[in-house]
């Protein structure tokens, strides 16, 4: 069946409201030759941030920064009377979110002159996964290291400490100062080497089903009352969301590093703001490797800042071990939040811009384990 034809169906789906398409997990869009939008699915209304109502109401190019080329594909489309893909193509704007970087496939209504039909499909998650796998690569190359700098150089640490405390005793001043000086650089290196040892444990993590919103209260009024108390934190939270399976430390541990960040990368910033968010987001599935079972992570967490934003060529690095943007980072904080969500079987992104950096993580909800024996027929 030609694209044509196929776009044809689908334009008259559209047309009809409601229907199959709607199950479609890609945004599907009608836009009509006056450049309006026509019609839209449901993953169209959730990935433009409008209702069919709305969308119907507006050109496409208000959703689309200036000059989009998505636009000059719609053009093309019409001019040649075929249909035409394009990939990779950045399409965010504020009005949809930014980045959105999308593959496009553009098609003519056959029945309708000018009018084309628009099926946008995320690479987000797709580049997403590749990095998260690139990331555990990567940790498994710490775990090693982890395990060699515990032999090889917390033993000598413990001596040099040591011998730096008896030379303590009996030093003037000045030399008082070298030794607490060697005394503090050993224990600085030796709780660096614990960071890094974490990477080597790979015991199953104890999990339970875990209300969120607790972990982000808890988190929250640490924060509150430390590193964050002269700071707004604003919460946007879901509150039928269901119960992750997860271990409840290890999650504190993580929204607690998030939040850290963001409240270090905002700083003095007199109109500094944190945002915690939580949303159920369903349709994310992805395949778990060597079995054809796929696994739902409906559960969205989101930290978000209006801080200066993450330079743009760390952000693909931002969860491998050692990368960090602080004078006195270890680069070892995001790496193992990006494990620990790992282990959970979610993953994690950024997507950073100056004034808004949101780091989202995508989790399994917690499910009831089935009866291994079907409950009796009391029917007689």
């Amino acid at each position: 069946m030609s694209s044509a034809v196929k776009s044809g169906r689908a334009a008259a789906l559209l047309s009809d409201g409601p229907t199959i398409l709607d199950a479609l997990p890609h945004p599907v869009l009608l836009v009509a030759p006056d450049g309006v939008i026509e019609s839209a699915n449901m993953a169209a209304e959730i990935f433009m941030r409008a209702s069919v109502a709305v969308l119907r109401r507006h050109p496409i190019s208000d959703f689309v920064p200036f000059g989009s080329p998505l636009l000059t594909l719609i053009d093309q489309v019409r001019d040649r009377g075929a249909a035409v893909n394009e990939y990779k193509v950045d399409i965010g704007s504020p009005k949809i979110g930014a980045p959105k970087v999308v593959d496009i496939n553009a098609a003519p209504v056959t029945d309708r002159p000018g009018a084309v039909v628009l099926m946008f499909q995320e690479r987000t998650m797709a580049e997403k996964i590749d990095r998260q796998l690139s990331s555990r690569g990567a940790a498994r190359t710490v775990t090693g290291l982890a395990a060699m700098l515990a032999h090889e150089i917390k033993n000598p640490l413990s001596g040099i400490r040591g011998a730096a405390q008896l030379l303590e005793q009996s030093a003037n001043e000045d030399d008082r100062a070298l030794t607490q000086l060697i005394t503090n650089e050993t224990d600085r290196i030796v709780k660096l080497v614990d960071r890094m040892e974490v990477f080597s444990d790979e015991r199953p993590i104890e999990r339970d089903p875990v209300n969120i919103h607790v972990v982000l209260d808890h988190v929250k009024r640490l924060a509150d009352s430390g590193f964050a108390r002269h700071q707004k934190i604003t919460e946007e939270y879901d509150p039928s969301l269901p119960a992750v399976y997860g271990n409840k430390d290890q999650l504190i541990q993580v929204f607690l590093n998030l939040i850290k960040n963001a409240s270090e990368a905002i700083g003095e910033a007199p109109e500094g703001e944190i945002k915690i968010s939580t949303a159920y987001r369903p349709g994310v599935r992805l395949s778990v490797p060597g079995t054809s079972q796929r696994v739902s992570l409906p559960l969205e967490f989101c930290v978000e800042d209006n801080g200066p934003g993450v330079p743009e060529e760390l952000v693909p690095h931002l969860f491998e071990p050692f990368i960090t943007t602080k004078i006195n980072g270890s680069g070892l904080g995001l790496a193992l939040v990006a494990k620990i969500i790992g282990d959970h079987g979610g993953v994690i992104e950024c997507d950073s811009q100056i004034r808004r950096t949101t780091f989202r993580i995508l989790m399994p909800a917690y499910a009831e384990p089935a009866s291994p024996h079907p409950a009796p027929d009391r029917t007689d």
